[in-house]
């Protein structure tokens, strides 16, 4: 069976739409689902005081996920469970074994809106597997997968050509260039900035080519833009089912960010290291 998606729930609107949208992405996928929702503080080695309390809390939040999710997906597998300590640290230990990693924008109550925020972020910035953060879901299909990319993008465009393909679903590769500060490009030497452009535009070309090769009945939409890789991606989010970036550094990368703050669908942030020219070359 394949690993199970893996879905946080506080209690809260958002983390109610997120549950929505990872039962249906596990029926998709034919994969179990596993709701979980991290409660209290560890202290001593025991759980704060009120665990007794937070327990039936606990208890309460999980079966309104589970009902929600089996209301929409009637039959799908569902497993629920009570994470204790902090929201990002407990995360990352139950998504050791997830394929999937879903959680909403925003949490419950200010408090609460803060540490799911902090969690976000905590785990955008190195999720333990592919995370996808909701935002808000289309009421149809869009039929679309968008993903920005650039010449050192592996994981990212591997993870958006799977799900383009498993949905059925067109490709728009997105591949924003901006020109270095204090190139010609600045100096108002057209010539040479648009053989710039199109420089960066062939590398991205060849960049896509591995993975259409592996996914032929992808239809691809190739978009290379002079300008910020955020406002791009935000733009086309509008009109897409998934948003897909890379998160390369140990801290949340300004495009992520942005892209995470602004998207009208829900964003994917896959975990991507980058590669050298030599693994690029073979594909």
């Amino acid at each position: 069976m394949n690993a199970h998606i893996l879905v946080a729930t506080d209690g809260s609107a958002p983390a109610a739409e997120a549950v929505r949208w990872a039962a249906a992405e596990a029926v998709r996928g034919s994969r179990p689902l596993r709701i979980v929702h991290v409660s209290g503080v560890w202290g001593y080695d025991r759980p704060a005081a009120g665990a007794a309390r937070q327990d039936e809390q606990s208890r309460s939040i999980l079966a309104e996920a589970a009902r929600l999710a089996t209301a929409q997906e009637p039959g799908l597998s569902v497993a629920t469970a009570t994470a204790w300590g902090k929201v990002s640290a407990a995360l990352r230990r139950e998504a050791a074994y997830a394929s999937l990693l879903v959680l909403g924008r925003h949490g419950h109550g200010l408090t609460a809106a803060l540490r799911i925020g902090s969690a976000v972020r905590a785990l955008a910035a190195q999720p333990p597997c592919p995370l996808v953060v909701v935002a808000g879901a289309p009421a149809e299909p869009w039929g679309e997968v968008v993903v920005g990319f650039d010449e050192q993008s592996r994981a990212d465009l591997a993870f958006a050509f799977a799900e383009a393909d498993r949905r059925g679903a067109r490709l728009r590769a997105i591949h924003a260039w901006t020109p270095p500060v204090f190139s010609a490009f600045v100096g108002g030497d057209l010539s040479l900035s648009t053989e710039l452009f199109d420089d960066a535009c062939a590398a991205a070309h060849e960049t896509l080519q591995p993975w259409r090769e592996r996914h032929p009945l992808v239809p691809v939409v190739e978009e290379a833009v002079c300008g910020g890789a955020v406002a791009a991606l935000t733009a086309a989010s509008a009109r897409a089912d998934l948003v897909v970036v890379g998160s390369r550094k140990a801290m949340l990368g300004s495009v992520t960010s942005g892209v995470l703050h602004g998207a009208w669908c829900p964003v994917a942030v896959v975990h991507a290291t980058p590669v050298p020219a030599a693994a690029r070359s073979q594909g």
